[in-house]
């Protein structure tokens, strides 16, 4: 059976890494191609940005084929469950591809939020997607900032909601919450409440 992940955490916890490394396990356990999509943009003018965006090539097996996907993440998706043999799929992040799409109004953003939620929980094969944690802390000042926030945030839950496991990535460390947690929305029966 296909497994689905979601793989969160803050900037720099290793939940990139620990996803590609589940991606190389499930491949090998299917026997199937790892299908990596890249959802950054690609800018010249900053080198930073670029190093950042090597540093994540140099890591991938050489047999991972790329795509490169800053807007139609669902259509890259897409694509690959339409292949003979759905491949593992792994989608690193969904901050630079909600970021890529501040300019679309509400409407839009909740339509395309629907049909990636909608494209992952219909993958034939596993998939695996990363997302970044960036409502921990204060709300920003600027309305982009809010806008960002919010939408990575309802996108993130809606993804986790389908995913069979959902791993929170801290400082080198993965915990399954699915495994550990509670949904929000689940009958409060197994929670201790006495005091």
């Amino acid at each position: 059976m296909p497994i689905s992940i979601l793989v969160t955490g803050p900037s720099r916890s290793g939940k990139s890494e620990f996803a590609e490394r589940l991606a190389s396990r499930l491949a090998a356990i299917a026997d199937r191609p790892v299908v990596y999509i890249a959802t950054a943009r690609r800018n010249p003018d900053d080198p930073e940005w670029q190093a950042r965006i090597e540093q994540h090539c140099l890591r991938r097996p050489e047999a991972w084929r790329t795509i490169e996907a800053p807007q139609d993440l669902v259509g890259a998706i897409e694509a690959a469950n339409g292949e003979t043999r759905s491949p593992c799929l792994l989608v690193d992040a969904f901050g630079t591809w909600v970021a890529n799409g501040l300019g679309d109004d509400c409407d839009t953003w909740q339509t395309e939020r629907d049909r990636l939620v909608a494209a992952i929980a219909g993958y034939r094969g596993d998939a695996i997607c990363v997302a970044e944690e960036t409502g921990w802390g204060l709300v920003p000042a600027y309305p982009a900032g809010r806008q960002f926030r919010d939408r990575l945030g309802e996108l993130t839950r809606a993804a986790g909601a389908v995913a069979d496991r959902l791993y929170l990535v801290v400082a080198g460390y993965a915990i399954d919450v699915k495994a550990a947690g509670y949904a929000i929305d689940a009958p409060l029966d197994g929670i201790e409440l006495a005091r």
